[in-house]
């Protein structure tokens, strides 16, 4: 009895003719109606999420929870707690993020903004990786072990070569790129030639690739003579990115990478002939293929470049903040790319901007912490989640309303035609 994994001529026709009629999936139609939200619900759902923040802060404080105690003898005492309590959550976020007034002068008053703009940059360029993915209808769940693959990749260039400073920054950012690219090939060659799911693929690939990252750093060859294991040599002085604003400040020029990263991103999708054939295949693949767009090499191609770009953004700890390669190098931007990708609206300028946004929420972490109200660092994650839910759950009513709104309209016809037939036949 013949199996399907046959190789014969035969055998293969049907499966194309099958692939060749199927459409988007429904798990891809459900991703890019949550990966394109309206303006609106983005704005919205940032408002209230942080307006959630501020109350769960408020309704924490111990001085708000002491007066709510002996409300009804002294309410103003509990108004005047609620209201510091609620109003310093925005206050530390706009210190914390933007423009610090307390400070004596106007360039240490702006450090909170160089801050948000060094913590986006990993944000921003593992962003446009989700969103690259996400245009030619993949969902890249890989891009936290392609970044990982990036940092083991260019760290072990900026530390282990001696070239002189602009050389060893390039040939560093080229290894980074390739070990995020070569990453991304795996689910790559593998959904071309064996329709293998990518996002299972990409999250499996995470794990080993923790692993694997766990492995090198017990490598002499990475640590080195007067390191320890977990966590490599540092970064030699000739590879790492130049600080913009000088030593007092930690922004980098990681941050004009992440721009014209942006840009290139714009440029792929918009302009160029592969972009046109990443777009057609996201969209429709049984079109494209019918225009003859050769669909298994175009989505090859994209995890590739999206793993590319996640290895990119791995530079900005490596050669931008922290220097060396550890088993957290990759922390949560991984994953955190993916709310930004979302609320990007899986475009570029979005992506800029969302990435900014959450680099923000970062920076003023540790001001909130240090604040009189002691916030606790974990209201940013709060935040963040809040925001997500609250899109998912627009989304999810509206797609709700707009099913039973084509159900009430089918069975209108539906009677329409039944009461027109028993016209007739009276």
């Amino acid at each position: 009895m013949s199996t399907p994994s046959t190789s014969t001529d035969t055998g293969a026709a049907p499966t194309r003719g099958r692939h060749a009629a199927e459409g988007p999936s429904w798990v891809t139609m459900l991703l890019r109606r949550f990966f394109n939200p309206s303006t609106s619900t983005i704005a919205g759902a940032i408002l209230v999420a942080l307006v959630i923040g501020a109350l769960v802060v408020a309704f924490f404080d111990p001085r708000v929870q002491e007066t709510a105690g002996y409300f009804f003898a002294r309410p103003s005492d509990f108004l005047a707690a609620f209201w510091n309590s609620f109003s310093g959550f925005f206050i530390s976020l706009v210190r914390g993020a933007l423009y610090d007034w307390t400070q004596p002068d106007f360039m240490t008053a702006i450090r909170p903004l160089t801050d948000t703009m060094t913590r986006s940059v990993p944000l921003i360029i593992a962003g446009l990786a989700i969103a690259v993915s996400f245009t030619a209808g993949m969902f890249n769940i890989g891009v936290q072990g392609q970044l990982m693959m990036g940092a083991a990749l260019g760290g072990f260039i900026g530390f282990h070569y001696h070239l002189p400073p602009v050389a060893h920054m390039i040939l560093a950012i080229l290894g980074a790129l390739i070990g995020g690219a070569l990453w991304g090939f795996i689910p790559g060659i593998l959904r071309a030639k064996l329709q293998a799911n990518e996002v299972i693929v990409t999250i499996m690939l995470n794990s080993v690739a923790s692993l694997f990252l766990g492995w090198l750093l017990n490598l002499q060859l990475f640590y080195g003579e007067g390191g320890y294991p977990s966590k490599s040599q540092r970064t030699l002085a000739t590879a790492q990115y130049p600080q913009i604003l000088g030593p007092n400040f930690r922004l980098h020029l990681g941050f004009i990478i992440a721009l014209l990263a942006a840009v290139f991103v714009w440029w792929l999708l918009k302009r160029s002939t592969l972009g046109f054939e990443l777009r057609a295949a996201g969209a429709n693949p049984q079109a494209a293929r019918t225009a003859g767009i050769n669909v298994p090499r175009t989505l090859m191609m994209t995890l590739v470049i999206s793993g590319a770009l996640a290895g990119l953004a791995a530079t900005a700890p490596v050669l931008g903040t922290e220097k060396v390669v550890t088993n957290s190098v990759a922390g949560s931007y991984g994953f955190d790319a993916i709310t930004v990708a979302l609320l990007g609206k899986s475009t570029p300028f979005g992506v800029v901007l969302a990435g900014l946004l959450f680099g923000g929420l970062a920076a003023a972490g540790s001001v909130m912490q240090a604040s009189k109200a002691q916030i606790p660092v974990d209201i940013v994650q709060i935040t963040q989640a809040v925001i997500v839910l609250l899109i998912a759950a627009s989304e999810a009513i509206r797609m709700r309303r707009e099913k039973l709104a084509a159900d009430a309209a089918s069975n209108a016809r539906t009677a329409k035609a039944a009461a027109s037939k028993e016209g007739e036949q009276a």
